[in-house]
């Protein structure tokens, strides 16, 4: 595979352009100039040194170096090496509440918000680890496979919205479900999943499916966000989301239903509100289950071909200063310039 690494430099390219003119436009007032005098071929008998060949010679190998010299800053670069690299480290699957619970706001901005705001640093604070991205309400689906790129990782995470749900709800059962399975089947690796919620479970049995994940050897961990003390949940129309009763629908976060999950799961159970001792606490318990060795496939090292492209620019140049403006007496019966 080709490339250049600084292809933005290619764009130097139509300098040229500008060049070839201004030097074309000079080699005309040579000749306009000449003219005046009278007829070239007759002035050319008074000036046996001079021909303009030389100049369309020496002026075309400095425009080829200096294309040489755009393509050397701009870095070629040839083929890719798929190389297997092992390290230690956890598969990590982070299931993300997406419910309409999750834009209340007694956690500035929101919930949904400031969730994404933990994954932001919990991304930043991996090194070998790889993650994936679940979404959840009343259904669950994968948003991100498990990868070691983080950058998607941010990337999807940022793009979450209550919106992306078809059926509302908080099936947390689901969520585990499906985040057991986007594990890979090698061995020897910590696995754990996240799951980032304020814990209104009203679908499934969430607590009986983390004991199921628990059992093959997978952590459960818990982030709880919200408060206890109930707050509405803004529609979007500067008003609140309200029941078939006309009630302001009020959501709290279910503390006891998020301890119940982490402890059935073998995992911790923290609060949002400490967003930075949320984040330490779960990192020092995937560092517990970082006791495998992963293997993966890392894209590495285009190989530099900006070699060849010096030499031939340096070739051009020495012809170049080789080649005067005057006819050599040398050269001069090999009639190369007339």
């Amino acid at each position: 595979m080709f490339r250049f690494a600084n292809s933005g430099y290619l764009n130097l390219m139509f300098v040229l352009l500008i060049v070839i003119g201004i030097f074309a436009y000079a080699m005309y007032k040579r000749n306009a100039n000449l003219k005046k005098f009278g007829n070239i071929e007759i002035l050319r008998q008074f000036m046996p040194g001079y021909t303009t060949g030389r100049y369309y010679v020496k002026f075309s190998l400095l425009v080829l170096a200096f294309i040489c010299g755009v393509i050397i800053i701009a870095r070629p670069q040839f083929g890719t090496r798929v190389e297997k690299v092992k390290h230690q480290g956890v598969e990590v699957m982070i299931a993300m509440d997406v419910s309409n619970s999750m834009l209340a706001e007694d956690i500035q901005p929101n919930r949904l918000e400031r969730s994404k705001q933990m994954i932001y640093k919990f991304v930043d604070g991996m090194e070998n680890d790889k993650m994936g991205l679940i979404v959840f309400a009343g259904q669950s689906f994968t948003q991100l496979p498990i990868t070691s790129d983080y950058g998607a990782a941010k990337m999807y995470a940022s793009n979450v919205t209550t919106d992306m749900m078809p059926t509302q709800g908080t099936a947390i059962g689901s969520a585990i479900r499906l985040a057991v399975r986007s594990f890979s089947s090698k061995e020897n690796i910590g696995r754990s999943i996240i799951i980032i919620t304020d814990g209104e479970n009203h679908e499934d049995d969430a607590v009986a499916e983390a004991k199921k994940a628990a059992e093959q050897g997978i952590q459960v961990n818990v982030i709880g966000i919200g408060n206890l003390d109930g707050s509405p949940i803004p529609n979007g129309n500067g008003s609140f989301m309200k029941d078939k009763s006309g009630q302001v629908v009020m959501t709290k976060l279910n503390e006891q239903m998020c301890q119940q999950i982490a402890e059935a799961g073998n995992g911790l159970y923290v609060h949002a509100n400490m967003s930075n001792n949320a984040l330490k606490s779960i990192q020092e318990e995937l560092n517990k289950a970082s006791t495998g060795e992963k293997e993966s496939d890392v894209m590495t090292d285009y190989d530099e071909q900006f070699q060849i492209f010096a030499i031939i620019a340096l070739i051009l140049l020495l012809i170049d200063i080789a080649i005067r403006e005057k006819k050599n007496k040398f050269f001069s019966k090999l009639k190369l310039f007339n």
